[in-house]
């Protein structure tokens, strides 16, 4: 059983990047900027953004956070996401969600400039995506791509079910794993809350991905010796044991799954820290894109 150890890997990708922009800024071209625009308070998401904030002093990166807070209406999101994609400096931006119920996401990821969505969420890129074209690839997925192809994980040929169908995570990953490429040229099935006998079909699977938020939901009975795991689930649970208060818990019960596995990835420490480096891969595409 190998650990597919994201934040290792992760790591190793920002020093990539971070040289890549030494060289950029030593040539005379700009420093790639990134902006965040975060409303309310939610923590999860105030320490994801921090991580982002982090992620980007660590390659070279300028970075912006726009922190509102949940009074915030639509039309003052909206004025803010126009003001972001007429900004020359700003190469690409992300809009964290969930965004309070007041808020139209649909309605505001839509406003976005596609030239600027490195979250890779607007219909545009999904559709690039979706004919193998040039695009901003959804961070999330692409991070388990990349995850696979830097532990040489065998696909071709893979039958992989994927546990749920987010816009997010689980209809891209399906995308990108059934392309005809590395990591892909799997045979793949989307499953969800209405697919029936679940746990017969992910003893079929060669790989599982597990993205549907709930915790520990994969156990050993459901995933077959020598299968492929990765865990997308990440969720906060009650721990009055835990300085936090909290401890975090994937959608996969590790501990009884991993010794059946080839590959898993742990959560904390594998498909999250993937999330925030495909962020600034794009981000330096966009720079990049915009000459």
């Amino acid at each position: 059983m190998t650990i597919l150890d994201g934040l290792a890997t992760s790591k190793q990708i920002k020093n990539e990047i971070a040289v890549e922009v030494s060289q950029l800024v030593a040539a005379g071209k700009k420093r790639p900027h990134l902006a965040a625009v975060l409303i309310g308070d939610d923590g999860a998401s105030l320490t994801y953004v921090g991580s982002k904030v982090k992620s980007c002093e660590e390659v070279g990166f300028k970075s912006t956070l726009i922190h509102k807070g949940s009074e915030t209406t639509e039309a003052e999101i909206l004025a803010i996401v126009d003001q972001l994609n007429n900004d020359d400096d700003i190469d690409g931006y992300i809009l964290q969600l969930p965004f309070p119920k007041h808020i139209d996401e649909h309605k505001v990821l839509m406003a976005v400039d596609p030239d600027k969505d490195v979250d890779g969420f607007h219909p545009e890129n999904i559709g690039k995506m979706a004919l193998s074209l040039p695009c901003f690839l959804p961070a999330t997925p692409a991070g388990i791509i990349e995850l696979l192809a830097r532990y040489k994980v065998p696909t071709e040929g893979k039958h992989c079910v994927v546990i749920g169908r987010s816009h997010i995570v689980g209809l891209p990953v399906a995308i990108l794993l059934q392309r005809n490429t590395y990591p892909g040229n799997c045979t793949v099935t989307i499953a969800h809350s209405r697919t029936k006998d679940l746990k017969a079909l992910c003893a079929t699977a060669d790989i599982i991905i597990a993205a549907l938020g709930k915790p520990e939901f994969v156990t050993a009975d459901m995933v077959k010796e020598g299968a492929v795991v990765v865990d997308v689930g990440i969720t906060r649970v009650a721990d009055a044991s835990k300085k936090s208060g909290f401890k975090i818990l994937g959608d996969v019960k590790y501990d009884e799954v991993a010794p059946k596995t080839s590959y898993i990835t742990p959560v904390p420490g594998g498909v999250g820290p993937m999330t925030i480096v495909s962020l600034m891969r794009n981000t330096l595409l966009a720079m990049k894109n915009r000459g």
